[in-house]
């Protein structure tokens, strides 16, 4: 009886380690899948020797779930996540062709890089690591040291660059350690950026989808500021800057206009699905038109779409038509179809988006040769009901800016409400297709 009971626990060993065994081996071909954990992170890039920190916020305990979530300041910025193995995470940055792509390590932190997604710049990125808990942008808490000088106000930022760059503003504000503030430049701002003084010396970061950036520093005996703007994936500039309450940049309003001689614009361009797009079409004819020269690429351009979109779905029926001009990363309409109708998608756009080639501001030039010449990226074009230019603005101003954003929206709702309320001209009165309530502004 002994010998049998001894046989017998033996196979029930061996079955056992058999199971558990293959339960070994099953679990090692199928690890458990690694997510982000909840909560919020500080993450750095490296770009050349310099890091570039930034934070964000996971809420949800899956992909599909999931919402990431870019942190500046007050602005947050929300962004969908794919999960693309049992461990690694693909977060594309919304209408922008690039994404973070991470895996999450052993003891739960990540590392990755941002990654452009455009044919042809696929080799372009920056590594990056990110630390879970931590709510910091530049210094650890009980870390600070005591600012020499309080940064807020208005400074005019002169750059130094092999191409010419036009002056830039800083507007900026300061508590304590912390510094927030925007840049200001001809092309539009920088959008929210958060930072910290420490002693003599100043940081400022900001990463929204497009390429990081970082503006650094050092406070002069002086009260002047010396620095450096890193630039993401591009390039780095130094500068200079002077405290001035009365800086300003250039008028918006005057420089980009017409060539003596011109009274319209005239320009044929495929939209998404190729077919051909004139503002010589009935469409537009009697019509007080919105032109938006943009790309998918430019995140004041984005910013500019944010604020037309909803203004013209509330206002398309008082005889408003607008056409986006799309110039993208890459000559392709195909390539074009698809980061422009990301951006119809994503911001409801319901007027038309057409493709201008790409994007190259001598190439814009010469595709609108009305134009003296070509500054930003974007530019609005406002067209009366006769067809003629009445205004043009160059760059765009986003929210962040306060009072200078105000005035453009103020400005902007001024003068459509005076080219709608115009009379519409006899020869666009019976255009087939048009509604007279429309072309009246009803």
């Amino acid at each position: 009886m002994k010998t049998i009971n001894l046989i017998t626990s033996f196979k029930c060993l061996s079955v056992g380690l058999l199971f558990s065994g293959a339960a070994a081996l099953a679990a090692d071909k199928n690890p458990p899948v690694k997510f982000i954990k909840e909560g919020v992170w500080r993450g750095e890039f490296t770009v050349a020797e310099t890091k570039v920190p930034f934070n964000f916020e996971l809420k949800g305990r899956d992909a599909e779930h999931a919402v990431f979530t870019l942190i500046n300041g007050s602005r947050r910025d929300n962004f969908h996540v794919k999960q693309i193995g049992k461990d690694s995470v693909f977060i594309k940055m919304n209408t922008y062709d690039a994404a973070l792509v991470a895996k999450v390590q052993e003891d739960g932190t990540l590392t990755g890089e941002y990654r452009s997604l455009v044919p042809g710049f696929r080799g372009n990125s920056l590594p990056f690591t990110a630390e879970y808990g931590k709510t910091y942008r530049f210094v650890e808490p009980g870390k600070d040291v005591a600012p020499t000088a309080n940064l807020t106000g208005k400074w005019e930022l002169k750059v130094y660059s092999k191409d010419q760059v036009p002056n830039k503003i800083a507007v900026l504000k300061q508590t304590g350690n912390t510094l927030t503030g925007v840049i200001m430049q001809v092309t539009g701002d920088s959008r929210e950026l958060e930072g910290t003084v420490q002693g003599d010396e100043f940081e400022l970061s900001g990463f929204t989808g497009p390429s990081p950036k970082i503006y650094k520093g050092k406070i002069n005996a002086d009260g002047t500021l010396s620095g450096e703007i890193g630039s993401g994936i591009y390039d780095n500039t130094k500068f200079d800057a002077v405290k001035d309450d009365k800086a300003e940049l250039p008028d918006p309003y005057k420089l980009t206009y017409l060539k003596e001689g011109y009274k319209k614009l005239d320009f044929t361009f495929p939209d998404l699905n190729g077919k051909p797009v004139s503002l010589s079409d009935d469409k537009y004819k009697g019509k007080v038109t919105i032109i938006e020269i943009v790309g998918t690429w430019c995140p004041n351009c984005t910013d500019q779409t944010v604020f037309l979109s909803p203004w013209f779905n509330k206002n398309h029926n008082r005889g408003v038509e607008a056409i986006a001009i799309g110039f993208e990363q890459k000559d392709s309409l195909e390539y074009a179809k698809y980061t422009l109708g990301k951006l119809k998608e994503k911001y409801n756009i319901q007027y038309d988006i057409v493709f201008g080639g790409l994007a190259d501001k001598k190439l814009v030039s010469q595709k609108l040769p009305a134009l003296n010449k070509f500054v930003a990226f974007p530019t609005t074009i406002i067209i009366d009901r006769k067809g003629d230019v009445r205004e043009i603005y160059t760059g765009y101003t986003g929210t962040v800016t306060g009072k200078y954003y105000q005035d453009y929206e103020k400005k902007f709702n001024k003068l459509l409400d005076e080219l709608i309320a115009e009379p519409v001209p006899a020869s666009a009165a019976n255009v087939t297709g048009n509604d007279n309530k429309e072309l009246k502004g009803k």
